[in-house]
């Protein structure tokens, strides 16, 4: 039987039998790539340029964009290459490099978003103290922690997960390499340490959540208190598709990484990855743009600029063939 030290490489789940199917899976994954990238390509963009937005909330949503990006950019294209080349391999160093950005991309996300909660909380709880408390040395502070943690809290797993002895093959009942896939071919017991990790990752995961949890238990207090409604209308619209990205990235992570193995099978792994890797960097940008009302108008505003400079270059080039 093969050890870790004989794989050079692993053959990931299929996503069809047929070639037609395959293509299909092609197109559908470039679909929700390319709409992924233009969703938070716009709100890096928006948030870059407009002054406007220059405030903690975009800059930590700025952060959280860019984190979208690099997580389905880590899963996507080697799947769409794979349908589309007919082909389930990929190589030992690849996978390795998959297992570290995502975990490192999905950690700092995390964080992020217990960042995101906080700075909620102090602009709707301590309004006085805002200016003192997320001034910009604080905001960046905060975000270079987060992907720094990222960074370490990826290396720890990383490194641990692919020094364990590989016994049950190379197959990866995946259409990328994770780290709850890559421990079934792991030797007995030989996983137990890789286990024990995940459960003080849980605990401390579960930290970041009561943290969530206190701040928005805080802000909806404080909104509710609110005489006006046109204030408990701006608190809302700024926090609830907070709330929203929060419950739908825990959800479906948690769900995935720490259900009952008896209750594993290839289809539903394969649904459970695509919700958590796939649909929250897809779906994000729209839930933050859809109550937004200053994140719409910078993105008008961007549209707009854009739509200016195709038709001046439109009329420039045909003036330039007329003469």
């Amino acid at each position: 039987m093969p050890n870790s030290s004989s794989i050079s490489e692993f053959l990931l789940l299929a996503l069809a039998d047929t070639r037609q199917l395959q293509l299909l899976h092609f197109w559908l994954l470039l679909g929700i790539y390319l709409a992924a990238l233009l969703g938070n390509g716009l709100i890096s963009t928006a948030v870059a340029c407009h002054h406007r937005l220059h405030t903690p909330m975009y800059f930590f949503l700025l952060n959280l964009a860019l984190l979208d990006l690099g997580c389905i950019s880590t899963t996507l294209p080697k799947a769409m290459a794979n349908a589309l080349w007919d082909t389930r391999i990929i190589s030992y160093s690849g996978c390795a490099a998959q297992v570290f950005f995502l975990l490192f991309l999905f950690s700092a996300e995390y964080f992020i978003l217990t960042i995101m909660s906080y700075d909620r909380y102090v602009a709707i709880c301590k309004p006085l103290h805002y200016g003192t408390l997320m001034d910009s040395r604080a905001c960046a502070t905060m975000a270079a922690a987060a992907w720094g943690t990222g960074v370490l809290y990826s290396l720890l797993h990383t490194a641990n997960t692919f020094s364990l002895p590989l016994c049950q093959g190379n197959a990866i009942n995946q259409f990328f390499c994770e780290i709850p896939q890559i421990l079934k071919l792991s030797c007995s017991q030989s996983y137990l340490k890789e286990i024990r990790l995940l459960v003080v990752s849980a605990a401390l995961a579960s930290g970041c959540f009561a943290s969530i949890l206190f701040s928005y238990t805080q802000i909806f207090r404080a909104v509710l208190r609110m005489p006006s409604e046109q204030g408990q209308h701006k608190a809302f619209s700024t926090c609830l598709p907070h709330l929203v990205v929060v419950s739908l990235f825990l959800s479906t992570s948690i769900v995935a990484y720490l259900k009952s193995p008896s209750i594993s099978s290839r289809s539903l792994d394969l649904v459970l990855s695509f919700l958590y890797s796939v649909l929250p960097p897809a779906v994000n940008p729209l839930i933050y743009s859809l109550r937004n009302l200053e994140l719409k108008d910078a993105l008008r505003k961007i549209l707009q600029y854009t739509l200016f400079l195709h038709q001046n270059y439109f009329h420039h080039s045909l003036k330039t063939t007329r003469t």
